[in-house]
């Protein structure tokens, strides 16, 4: 990278826009002043690094807890031996900590009865308690990815942006009395509104690259029938660009031009598959296999860091109490049914096996991030934070203390991975309020937190 870094931050917004189609650009050290003029400045001191490079925030949720023995490592401290089920994180263990004694006390029964699953997901980013209701006088608490969105409107395109492998609900009866409002959202705009996830990548898609013309929608679906790129409409921008800017930036936006045209086609082979039968639940869009899903919406979430369209991310790789079968490793039961395993040998030993599935997912996505090239010269996943969780700890016992917690990537420098953080049992918000504040929202206290975690 070169060394001749711009006294002031770079504007954070800046596009390629032709016939109808609107691409976000990654950010270049050599922008020409002509796209520099068409972006909106950073305004405000949060969301970014020190050296005004974008500071990304995203949830991951892991559902129906863990198998512990193999997911916690055996002492605190430098993780110099990885626990079986985090094995998949080896390479990127320096941008990894294993948090353990983190609680959520609020999705304990309290009073409330049966509900875990949906408690366990409602009150996972809110920390709050969910109103036990069927009907729709639901309420929980604003969750803290948009406490922190709130605070980045108008830096952004989008406020944030929610993903799920589960579907959206957001009325009717799903958990003991729950509504199913609680168990298929994480993301919560208001105590009384959820932030319904896109669960189809071909959606999600559209979302980041559509265009706010209203004749969009329209433009889009010809688009598609016509088999045609989104790139195509910017083509010719695109190699005026490439000329204009430095040689590393012209190798970046190669890249990243090339990884748009990958997204775009792995989503277009699966909406030309034939409609499912009847009884599979899948809407058109959504890949057959569950591993390349999980890849797919961790790639928006990817491109949608890379390009600046946002800085808040949640992404449910499956609801709490979600009973998905895993052909791919061989695990012919339901998720939800194995975790009752009653200390069951053959149960318990699958579960493992889904446990490590999901692992291995994330660290595909997190050595994307590791590989994509910032406007700091710095990786993706240098500038971000990156919590993966649940709810849960052992879905045979339905617990919600000592929760299984990943904290990953630099935070702009300001976090340190490589090791094992026991939290001693403070409330999961202590940390909340703790990458907040990293992300420069100035809160003192959220949901049930005690104080700042203090050692994220």
């Amino acid at each position: 990278m070169s060394t001749d870094q711009p006294s002031t931050p770079l504007p954070r917004r800046a596009f390629l826009r032709n016939l109808g189609v609107s691409i976000a650009l990654p950010m270049l050290s050599s922008m020409p002043s002509r796209l520099l003029a068409e972006a909106t400045p950073l305004v405000k001191p949060v969301g970014v690094t020190p050296d005004g490079t974008p500071l990304r925030m995203a949830f991951v949720y892991h559902p129906n807890g863990v198998i512990p023995s193999t997911w916690y490592p055996e002492t605190t401290g430098k993780l110099d031996v990885l626990p079986p089920t985090l094995e998949p994180l080896k390479e990127l263990t320096n941008s990894v900590r294993v948090i353990s004694g983190l609680n959520h006390e609020k999705a304990e029964a309290n009073g409330d009865g049966a509900g875990d699953h949906a408690r366990a997901n409602a009150t996972f980013l809110t920390g709050m308690q969910a109103k036990k209701t069927g009907g729709q006088d639901i309420r929980i608490g604003t969750s803290i990815d948009q406490i922190v969105a709130r605070e980045l409107d108008g830096i952004t395109p989008l406020s944030s942006m929610e993903l799920s492998c589960s579907g959206q609900r957001t009325t009717g009866s799903c958990d003991s009395g729950y509504s199913c409002a609680y168990q298929y959202n994480l993301s919560w705009r208001n105590p009384n509104t959820p932030n319904p996830p896109e669960s189809n990548p071909r959606a999600a898609f559209e979302r980041l690259f559509g265009d706010s013309d209203p004749n969009e929608k329209r433009r889009i679906l010809e688009r598609w029938a016509r088999r045609q790129s989104v790139l195509d409409g910017v083509r010719d921008d695109a190699r005026t660009l490439y000329r204009q800017v430095s040689a590393e930036d012209r190798d970046k936006l190669a890249a990243y031009l090339d990884a748009v045209r990958a997204v775009e086609q792995r989503v277009e082979a699966v909406s030309a598959t034939p409609d499912p039968p009847e009884h599979v639940e899948a809407p058109r869009g959504i890949p057959g296999a569950y591993s390349e899903y999980l890849d797919v919406m961790y790639e928006m979430m990817a491109i949608a860091f890379e390009t600046d369209m946002t800085r808040v991310t949640t992404f449910m790789l499956a609801h709490d109490g979600s009973n998905r079968t895993f052909p791919e490793i061989d695990v012919r039961s339901g998720h939800h049914q194995l975790s009752h395993h009653k200390n069951e040998a053959d149960k318990i030993e699958q579960l493992k096996k889904i446990d490590r599935f999901y692992v291995d997912a994330y660290a595909r996505f997190l050595k994307r991030m590791r590989d994509t090239k910032d406007v700091s010269g710095k990786s993706l996943l240098d500038s971000s934070i990156i919590v993966y969780g649940g709810g849960i700890r052992d879905g045979n016992k339905h617990d919600h203390g000592d929760l299984p917690v990943l904290l990953s990537g630099g935070g702009g420098g300001t976090i340190q991975g490589g090791d094992h953080f026991d939290a001693q049992g403070v409330p999961m918000c202590n940390l909340y309020v703790e990458l907040a504040q990293r992300m420069g929202v100035n809160i003192d206290s959220f949901g049930d937190s005690s104080g700042r975690l203090g050692q994220a």
